[in-house]
């Protein structure tokens, strides 16, 4: 049975009207001599296109989900695995991403938890094997339930914490017998309310032991792909400990783990932090830490993570030129951590979403190929940092000068000329290519 009124969606070009086909996604098409899809390696996100009932805090779930039956037996769970790939086929995604409790139920204790994870990581396994299709990564979901409301690997509670390392455990196991290409940290819950009852340090301390005992799980089960952590500042914490990819590296450094980690940065979580995405992508890849995207928007008028589909041709012609800049993903991928809106509650409105989603990157990707070539805007930036490469500017950066020495040359050379910045030309030209 299918419950997707489509065909598979197909490549018909810019001058189509049809709703259900790309326009500019074409996924063999050559840039900069790879395809559109090694390029782009779109993932969807098992929690959204399977579980998301469409809910508000204002009002219930509007969505239509005629393959569940509303129970949480395992059964139901094995049953969505079905139509998950139907949808995937459809569409044309080639990777996935999941939570442990997404997939399959949380039952009465962990061992029968557990026991309903592996019968449905099994239904994976054998989809896997059946269309090609990869995991792009696991995690564990170490939020929703209420033992978690006060953290996980950060709880006041040994026996709490206990638990989330159990669960990472087994998520992790899952993730390695599935072939994962790498595996997420997300601490919905790792912060605080109010420091009047934290203790800061502390809480840090266990969270980098608890990420030591997942690398040397890792090791010991044999999985080579990389960690992620996934940043953001709040909500539902007021504060949380990987707020952004700066607080994250530092944290990283700090507890020994830069070279077990890298980051997996997302849109929306980008602005609650008060950043662009363009700002956090470039601190991740600046320090060499940029492993993976997911792909959504905010809205700038709503507090909350609104996790709404790519429809910013500017935005993700940004993140592309960043993407390509660091010479394109490896492990990583453009995973759409995104939901319909309440009112897009049909099962074909999940095509409708995905479809723009993936054009909108296509477009992104070709106008970034495009300013790359064209030279102009990385030539500007090259002129204007032009005198660090001079001989003083090269012993600046070489650690080669003191302050002595850059005093005798200040009072020789007197009052500096700033060249203008240029921003609204610079403006003008990525107009040009968009």
């Amino acid at each position: 049975m299918s419950y997707f009124d489509c065909d598979k969606i197909q490549y018909e070009g810019p001058t189509s009207k049809n709703p259900l086909a790309f326009k500019h996604y074409n996924p063999e098409e050559l840039v900069d001599g790879k395809s559109m899809k090694e390029h782009l390696r779109f993932a969807a996100p098992y929690w959204h296109v399977m579980r998301n009932e469409l809910g508000d805090p204002f009002g219930g779930g509007t969505a239509v989900m005629p393959w569940d039956d509303g129970s949480n037996s395992t059964e139901n769970a094995v049953k969505r695995v079905d139509v998950f790939f139907e949808f995937l086929e459809k569409i044309g995604i080639d990777y996935y991403c999941w939570h442990d409790r997404d997939i399959a139920p949380e039952l009465g204790d962990l061992a029968a938890s557990n026991k309903a994870l592996d019968t449905v990581v099994a239904k994976l396994k054998e989809k896997q094997a059946e269309t090609g299709v990869k995991l792009l990564w696991g995690t564990a979901c170490l939020f929703s339930h209420p033992r978690y409301a006060q953290g996980a690997a950060t709880s006041p509670d040994a026996s709490v914490y206990a638990y989330a390392a159990a669960q990472v455990k087994k998520a992790l196991e899952c993730t390695k017998e599935l072939d994962g290409l790498g595996y997420t940290f997300w601490g919905g819950r790792e912060g605080y309310a109010t420091l009047l009852n934290t203790d800061m340090k502390r809480e840090l301390d266990h969270l980098g032991a608890f990420l030591h005992m997942a690398v040397d799980h890792a090791k010991k089960i044999g999985f080579d792909g990389p960690f992620y952590i996934e940043p953001k500042p709040r909500e539902p914490s007021t504060h949380q400990y990987d707020s952004d990819a700066a607080a994250c590296l530092n944290f990283l450094r700090e507890y020994g783990l830069m070279d077990h980690f890298k980051l997996n940065i997302e849109t929306n979580h980008a602005t609650l932090a008060g950043h662009t995405m363009e700002h956090e992508l470039t601190v991740s890849a600046n320090a060499g830490m940029l492993g993976s995207i997911d792909a959504n928007r905010g809205d700038t008028l709503i507090g909350w993570d609104t996790d709404q589909f790519p429809t910013d041709i500017y935005g993700t012609t940004q993140v592309m030129l960043v993407v390509l800049g660091m010479g394109g993903f490896t492990t990583g991928g453009l995973n759409f951590d995104a939901k319909r809106r309440r009112e897009s509650h049909d099962p074909i409105d999940l095509m409708h979403a995905h479809v723009g989603g993936m054009d909108t990157f296509a477009r992104g990707l070709k106008i970034a190929s495009a300013i790359r070539a064209d030279g102009r805007l990385a030539e500007f930036v090259k002129e204007r940092y032009s005198s660090f490469d001079s001989e003083l500017g090269k012993k600046v950066e070489a650690g080669q000068c003191s302050f002595e020495d850059l005093e005798k040359i200040a009072l020789a050379n007197g009052e500096p000329t700033l060249a203008s910045g240029r921003q609204e030309m610079l403006e003008n030209l990525i107009n040009e290519f968009i």
